[in-house]
């Protein structure tokens, strides 16, 4: 089996043994948003043709391909689901030489009723249940972060929490970035941020501290962005973390390290899992899937 994680602004794929060894892998710079409205099919058959040829007949897609804006909308199913409720509703694609599923994506409620909604981070939560036990929480850091809670081998419940795109936005679009230059991580600057986050008082006030610390000579240019990235991630942290348990961190290892160092600054404990959640959510969702 193929299994693809096709998301906004990438394209991962993974040739996959009958028990999910990846035998194989592919990547490029091939989000949906890089592809034309009609061109998702020539698309995937350029970069898995070579696997095609060799005698792959099934293909399972996840991620952004199955949105609005992608190749097929697939309806999103509603919590709580795992790896059998996903493959009883993955939706069939148009494509000739091969059958292709698409995953749905999921959807939940908050407390408030204000609609969730996920596409791809259920694959790679999914691939990490192993690692989770019958019970946890996962964590996928990224632009719109997910906090997830797995019981019983299914997901129960998330929230979003939108800090990556937050840090952007505020990076690139508003005063804060002014006094701000590039550079690696500054440790020490983002222990502070996210020292600050548990202060008293509304993250939009914190917010304002990065420019008057840096016009007071607290807060050097270099090391504003990471007091920023500490003060949204530890904010959303104190939010999120419920005390007591591990949260599995499934994403990007660098991301991954700086959710981690704020997770235990806030008296929590992490554990990262190896970045192939993604493949075994895939290989597990297509073994449970019907391909005829």
């Amino acid at each position: 089996m193929i299994g693809i994680d096709w998301g906004i602004s990438s394209f991962r794929a993974f040739r996959l043994a009958a028990d999910g060894h990846v035998l194989g892998r592919r990547g490029a710079p091939r989000g949906i948003l890089h592809i034309a409205a009609n061109g998702f099919a020539e698309a995937l058959r350029e970069e898995i043709g070579g696997w095609l040829a060799e005698g792959e007949t099934r293909v399972l897609l996840s991620g952004m391909i199955g949105s609005r804006q992608g190749w097929v909308e697939a309806p999103y199913l509603p919590c709580p689901a795992g790896a059998a409720e996903i493959a009883a509703a993955l939706v069939q694609v148009p494509f000739t030489g091969a059958r292709v599923l698409l995953v749905p994506g999921l959807a939940d409620i908050d407390d408030a009723g204000t609609p969730e909604v996920m596409r791809g981070e259920e694959t790679q939560i999914v691939g990490a249940l192993a690692g989770l036990g019958a019970e946890g929480i996962a964590c996928l850091p990224g632009s719109h972060s997910k906090w997830a809670r797995v019981a019983g081998g299914r997901i129960t419940a998330y929230r979003t929490y939108l800090s990556g795109e937050t840090f952007a936005a505020l990076r690139g679009g508003t005063i804060l970035g002014r006094m701000m230059t590039d550079g690696p991580t500054d440790a020490a600057a983002f222990d502070r941020g996210v020292a600050r986050a548990a202060d008293p008082g509304h993250l939009l006030h914190h917010l304002f501290g990065v420019r008057t610390l840096g016009l007071f000579g607290k807060l050097a240019d270099n090391e504003s962005a990471s007091y920023l990235s500490g003060l949204l991630i530890g904010h959303e942290v104190q939010a999120a973390h419920p005390q007591g348990h591990t949260v599995h961190l499934i994403g990007a290892a660098p991301l991954c390290s700086l959710y981690a160092r704020a997770i235990a600054a806030c008296g929590g404990e992490a554990v990262i899992e190896d970045e192939d959640a993604a493949a075994r959510g895939l290989a597990l969702i297509g073994r449970s899937a019907t391909w005829s």
